[in-house]
């Protein structure tokens, strides 16, 4: 495989703010770039031609696949790179990059994407693999909203990681602007949904009752969220998918945001299934510490700051610190209080703690 023979394919729609961002990142590269846009109103075209002649215009007919499907069919290499328009290469080892893609021709390439939002003031990272590369004769998406790569050949497929990591920021909205794109992909998805139950594809619910509870969770939403979460993960599901750990944890999250942390109690009984990464240790130490058991509270964000990796970035260091110090200023201790502040570095909500305590 030649370095030149693969193409990457975006799609976009008043992306102005965010398009030139990605297209920059992928500028040193000797990728085709492929863009299809669906309607923009704005300068997203202008500035997608200043990167690359191949921009297309796609009718807008409320399928993300079906217009990823028609990008993919402009590209002119074999092999093909999906990005959304708001997101940017941030570390690509060009060399190793193309030889994995050389070791597995017929399979489906994972990237590692990092998303990037705002939450109460602070910046949060989440650490995500998702299938992005493969050759365009054996593959397509499926799916209106939040799509999947699919073989042409139906059944599963086999994958392999990538050395890229990219960034993502299409979530890191104000306020309004998020529960704008949330609503918009709860009207997709809940239209999916009717159209897989009118198909009896019960394979498929599963995921898109999980994607409408993330759509719920986005909007802020936390009831409805549990609703859908409660029963996506009434179907007999492997428990090993990443998909499913995911609608676990943000299912507990919006139990504790919904002011249920009692209900959350029950993931006591999956711990044995879910209860080996820093992430599910972080999020039982929250439950544990939103029931006032404080003792059991501070054993799991212990545990989780001992393991090396993480998926929410400072579940595994300086966010869980910072809990068991709060938990030690709410018992009176504030000499243990500060010692765990201390440890959480240039965290500002720790420093913002210490500051508060040297003033009394």
């Amino acid at each position: 495989m030649e370095e030149r023979k693969l193409s990457v394919c975006i799609i976009a729609k008043n992306e102005e703010e965010n398009i030139e961002k990605c297209l920059k990142s992928l500028a040193p590269y000797p990728f085709e770039i492929v863009v299809a846009d669906t309607g923009s109103d704005d300068r997203t075209k202008e500035i997608a031609l200043g990167y690359t002649k191949h921009v297309y215009d796609f009718v807008w007919c409320d399928d993300f696949a079906a217009a990823k499907n028609f990008a993919v069919s402009k590209a002119s290499h074999p092999y093909v790179m999906i990005l959304d328009s708001d997101e940017y290469i941030e570390n690509l080892d060009l060399h190793k990059f193309f030889e994995e893609i050389m070791r597995h021709p017929n399979d489906v390439g994972r990237i590692q994407r990092i998303n990037i939002l705002t939450r109460k003031n602070q910046v949060q990272e989440k650490k995500e693999w998702i299938n992005r590369i493969f050759p365009k004769e054996k593959y397509h998406y499926e799916g209106r909203i939040h799509e999947q790569v699919e073989a042409f050949a139906k059944g599963t497929y086999k994958t392999y990681p990538v050395p890229l990591v990219i960034g993502h920021t299409g979530y890191d909205l104000p306020e309004e602007k998020k529960k704008e794109k949330a609503n918009r992909n709860i009207v997709l998805l809940k239209k999916e949904l009717q159209m897989l139950e009118e198909r009896k594809e019960e394979d498929k619910i599963p995921y898109i009752l999980y994607q409408l509870g993330k759509g719920y969770y986005m909007a802020e939403e936390y009831t409805c969220a549990c609703e859908y979460f409660v029963k996506g993960l009434s179907y007999d599901l492997n428990p090993k998918l990443e998909y499913v750990i995911d609608m676990v944890e943000t299912y507990g999250y919006a139990l504790i945001n919904s002011h249920q942390p009692n209900t959350a109690l029950f993931f006591e009984n999956i711990y044995e299934e879910f209860g080996n990464t820093a992430d599910f240790q972080f999020l039982m130490g929250l439950i544990y510490m939103n029931n006032a058991r404080f003792a059991e509270a501070i054993r799991e964000f212990q545990k989780a700051a001992e393991q090396k990796d993480c998926k929410t970035a400072g579940v595994n260091s300086y966010a869980a610190w910072y809990n068991i110090g709060v938990i030690y200023e709410c018992l009176g201790d504030t000499k243990q209080a500060a010692a765990y502040y201390e440890m959480c570095g240039e965290y500002p909500p720790a420093k913002e703690r210490l500051k508060m305590n040297l003033s009394q």
